[in-house]
């Protein structure tokens, strides 16, 4: 296997997973040819030798090394692989499943995408049959697969789940499971070496495996490259601060407030946990409380995930009679589940809110029409770190993004300057 032609490197794409894995191919298919321009110009200028040469030897090295009699393409260009296995997913009428695997890949890394909070519908049985699939049905569509690329031959399986499913469910407060270790370990049993998800819910499920490894990746980066787009981050004015919607996510808003050198503030909300949350409207939430201040300036708010949006709904709406002129809030993974997004249409009118930042990580097609929402895009780092583990490379900056960030910053200051 060599460095410039990841032949072994192989993408299954469950029914919900498509559309973030086709996202994140066109990224591979630029990370590599990218490096293949890079490397030639540094081996021609290195060696001395005409870059058309060079390339047409580096082609020749890799058809050496593949099992295959020669690579497709022209020899004078990079190659670009084929990530893409095709594959043919059945849908019963009574909920069952089936996955063929219809290219050969014995022996190859192989990345297997989901998506389990898309509930757009999905193309089934080859185009004939249209279909919204809950959450549990996603799941049963991942196992199914996992078990296909298993029998296939496969020399290594990666999950690639940007929503790890059953996350809420981590801890025990009484006579309940650990669903998402339960789901940990059923994915260790079935010989996943590691997953690859962004801002898992609670670090805790990352301790529940024996021998599967999670990358958690965290989309600070992208979310900071929109909201300056937006904001002046650079001013000196003291106008921004960044705001806890409740104690479980001041962590994640001190990483914001230190990054962007800005102000903190948290929401304390008491709750009533005998009520579940049916909608934005009915919450558990009873009342709630401002460690800071607010008044006269932008408040940013941050947080892993978006239910029903009756926590953040509530918060905005506190945070703009607390005196706020602009809210924004940023969500890594946005479900916006029942009538979410109604809610938040009444809300942007009544002015609680001004925007908020979501990733792509949850295909949710009538978000993308809301003057309200502002779509980041992370599959580009999905691609850098697939490529990185596929080569055993260090993901270490990749994970933890607070130099770049800073960068960021710094540029946004500096460009204010001029």
């Amino acid at each position: 296997m060599t460095y410039s032609e990841p032949t072994q490197l192989a993408i299954v794409a469950c029914p919900g997973g498509e559309c973030f894995a086709n996202e994140t191919i066109k990224h591979l298919n630029h990370i590599y040819s990218r490096r293949f321009r890079q490397k030639s110009d540094v081996l021609a200028k290195r060696y001395e030798v005409d870059r058309l040469s060079l390339v047409k030897d580096v082609n020749f090295y890799n058809d050496l090394q593949t099992s295959d009699i020669c690579i497709r393409g022209d020899v004078t260009k990079f190659r670009a692989p084929v990530f893409k296995v095709n594959t043919r997913f059945t849908w019963f009428m009574n909920g069952e499943f089936k996955t063929e695997i219809l290219d050969c890949i014995r022996g190859k890394d192989v990345f297997i995408f989901q998506d389990v909070e898309n509930h757009q519908l999905l193309d089934l049985n080859e185009g004939k049959n249209q279909q919204s699939l809950s959450v549990n049905d996603h799941l049963m569509s991942l196992l199914v697969t996992i078990d296909a690329v298993r029998h296939a031959g496969a020399s290594r399986m990666t999950l690639v789940l940007p929503v790890y499913p059953y996350s809420r469910q981590h801890k025990k407060k009484g006579r309940e499971g650990l669903t998402a270790s339960l789901l940990g370990h059923l994915y260790e049993s079935l010989g996943v070496s590691q997953i690859v998800t962004l801002d898992i819910h609670s670090r805790e499920i990352e301790n529940a495996f024996y021998s599967s490894r999670v990358e958690n990746l965290h989309a600070s980066y992208q979310i900071i490259r929109e909201l300056a787009k937006i904001v002046d981050l650079s001013s000196e004015k003291d106008d921004f601060v960044v705001v806890s919607p409740d104690t479980g996510a001041v962590d994640r808003n001190k990483f914001y407030a230190t990054g962007l050198q800005k102000p903190l503030a948290m929401l304390y909300k008491e709750r009533d946990y005998s009520v579940v949350s049916q909608n934005a409207q009915k919450s558990n939430i009873m009342s709630i409380k401002l460690l800071g201040d607010v008044s006269g300036k932008v408040a940013f708010l941050a947080d892993d995930m978006l239910g029903t949006g009756g926590t953040l709904l509530k918060a905005m709406e506190f945070l703009k009679e607390q005196g706020a002129t602009k809210i924004i809030a940023a969500i890594s993974l946005p479900f916006f589940t029942g009538n979410a997004i109604e809610q938040f249409d009444e809300a942007y009118r009544k002015g609680h809110f001004y925007r908020i930042i979501g990733t792509n990580a949850v295909y949710h097609e009538e978000l993308l029409k809301k003057e309200w929402y502002i779509k980041t895009n992370v599959s580009g780092l999905f691609a850098q770190v697939i490529s990185r583990i596929h080569h055993n490379q260090s993901l270490s900056d990749l994970l933890d993004n607070r130099s770049v960030i800073e960068k960021l910053v710094k540029q946004g200051s500096s460009s204010s300057q001029q």
